[in-house]
């Protein structure tokens, strides 16, 4: 729980960096929540009062100070075929779902499964969202006035410049302003943010999703909510641990789930569509300035204030400076460093790297690409710690007994060659297996090691197991064929 000292220092302990940062992640996600409504095709308003609404109750719910989360891509293209095939209400209702679902993530404290996630794993999730928020600045700077470029490169310069100068205005929100008022002065024609779709007018309003409320309805839904639970939650929990190392400060995984789960559960009732957090505008947010809770709560309020109350100045402002912003992020987001690592780290990781990066890239799926880096992860783990595993073997004097002495791991991995060290053909009175510098680890381990002793026993020779540790002792009783209770005795059978 937090005491009061922690909400106020979350609330109140940047008031001004974090309200500037807010206003600035605001005037970029309006571009954004209309295009994520656009691939989702729904009307704007939705991606944008979901924008809203989430916004605010991460922000009050989460467990990450100072990230952002709203309408995103990552769950937008989980809902074509439900809206397509079904309609907006089975999307609002598939959110709510997907809300609880998120809630009950939290509940049973799966954000902890995070530290299962590599490094490697994450620097490609990261370097893999900088180039697909690059990409998706493209139809913008293809096909367009000659001048759009022009603007793009002074919001730039304004952008990287005005911080040698003074950091007390975030350098974004001087180059939006500058650009917007340079096209209305000199009357550049140039797309705009009005040019993306029609603003809403009025505050979102608590509705019902008009749907049966029926098993059938629930088996319609399921799979869509259980999809872009699985997926708000994966990039949210990967954003989370990128602003931890952005901000050096710790976040608690599982109330994010949580808090997630609020903001999608609640939005669906309002007209939104389902969201996550966003690395993207995290990204400004946190190199704006934003640190605390109040920067999203505030990106949430000034988001709405902008298009509700200020839809026609909103509607002026130059696609071109908000395509800067997120080039800017794009190159922040990237870590450079990885390119280098790349010949300087070990093959492994640098594999894990590069298929997280492209498989997101090319599916433009995070839990696909995710999902392949934990598993490749997980895989050259398991070879590598197959690899430490060594057996000797001593005859005694009388030529009657040997000693077979088990160092490093016993699990699926290694199993195999722990069988194959073994000469059943000698001829022994007996056999002592020395598993004092070893570890059994899984039902594969002690099957093998059950096989073994199987082996010699079969052949009249008399097989001991000795030094097994307190941990792979309960596991051979538990798991041994050779009987659940006493399994350690009939293993040590003369």
């Amino acid at each position: 729980m937090f005491n009061a000292t922690d909400l106020k220092a979350e609330w109140l302990g940047n008031i001004r960096g974090d309200l500037l940062a807010g206003l600035v992640v605001a005037l970029a996600l309006i571009p954004e929540a209309i295009a994520f409504s656009i691939i989702a095709g729904v009307d704007p308003k939705v991606g944008l009062y979901a924008s809203f609404s989430i916004a605010v109750l991460t922000a009050i719910f989460g467990g990450r100070p100072g990230m952002i989360s709203a309408a995103t891509a990552a769950t937008a293209v989980l809902m074509v075929t439900l809206v397509r095939d079904y309609g907006l209400n089975y999307l609002f209702a598939a959110t709510i779902l997907a809300g609880l679902l998120q809630m009950l993530a939290g509940v049973l404290r799966l954000g902890n499964l995070m530290r299962f996630v590599s490094r490697s794993v994450m620097t490609g999730f990261v370097n893999a969202l900088a180039i697909l928020i690059f990409l998706a600045q493209l139809p913008e700077l293809i096909g367009v006035p000659g001048m759009t470029y022009v603007l793009v490169a002074v919001a730039l310069a304004i952008i990287y410049g005005l911080p040698l100068v003074t950091k007390a205005v975030p350098s974004p929100l001087v180059a939006i302003v500058v650009v917007t008022i340079a096209a209305v002065l000199l009357q550049i024609d140039v797309r705009t943010v009005g040019d993306m779709g029609a603003l809403p007018s009025t505050l979102p309003s608590f509705l019902l999703p008009d749907v049966p409320f029926t098993l059938d309805t629930l088996m319609i839904i399921l799979p869509y909510s259980a999809g872009i639970a699985l997926v708000g939650l994966l990039e949210s929990l990967m954003t989370a641990a990128v602003v931890d190392d952005l901000t050096d400060t710790p976040s608690d995984k599982n109330r994010e789930c949580v808090g997630q789960g609020i903001g999608n559960f609640v939005t669906g009732f309002f007209g939104g569509m389902a969201g996550c957090a966003m690395i993207g505008q995290s990204g400004i947010n946190v190199r704006s300035g934003g640190r605390g809770r109040l920067s999203c709560f505030a990106a949430g309020v000034f988001l709405l204030i902008l298009i509700v109350g200020l839809g026609d100045l909103v509607a002026i402002i130059p696609m071109a400076a908000l395509v800067a912003v997120m080039i800017m992020v794009s190159i922040g987001t990237f870590d450079w460093g990885s390119i280098r690592n790349v010949v300087t780290h070990p093959r492994r990781s640098s594999v894990v790297m590069l298929a997280t990066v492209i498989i997101v890239v090319w599916t433009h799926n995070l839990a696909i690409g995710v999902f392949v880096g934990v598993l490749l992860s997980g895989l050259f783990f398991a070879s590598k710690i197959a690899q430490i595993f060594a057996i000797s073997s001593s005859l005694s004097e009388d030529g009657r007994a040997r000693t077979y002495r088990v160092e490093g791991q016993v699990f699926f991995a290694s199993a195999q060659e722990f069988i194959a060290a073994f000469d059943f053909s000698e001829k022994l009175e007996r056999v002592v297996i020395d598993v004092s510098a070893a570890h059994i680890w899984d039902l594969t381990g002690v099957g093998a090691l059950d096989k073994v002793v199987l082996k010699f026993q079969r052949r009249g020779v008399a097989a001991e197991v000795i030094g097994l540790n307190a941990a792979s002792e309960t596991l051979v009783d538990r798991l041994s064929v050779q009987g659940k209770p006493g399994a350690m005795d009939a293993l040590t059978a003369h």
